[in-house]
């Protein structure tokens, strides 16, 4: 599939997850989700595995799981 291989940036991973840029940042900054990709200048680049991750973590932290018991669970399914 073509889109998962684009990369896109912060905002634009955001925005196609559905979450805010602030949110994905702070996913970031907890360890939730990693960028694809992290550019020569620092931009860090999103694929859509990489969105599709994002959705998951809105979807289960808007079901009542807060953010450190998802990222438990992920870390766990390592």
């Amino acid at each position: 599939m073509k889109a998962k291989s684009k990369l896109m940036s912060i905002g634009a991973a955001a925005k196609e997850a559905g979450v805010s840029t602030q949110s994905l940042q702070y996913y970031i900054m907890v360890g939730l989700v990693k960028p694809t990709v992290v550019s020569d200048t620092n931009r860090r680049l999103f694929d859509g595995k990489a969105v599709e991750r994002i959705k998951l973590v809105k979807k289960v932290n808007k079901s009542g799981y807060p953010l450190r018991a998802i990222r438990e669970l992920f870390l766990e399914g390592k």
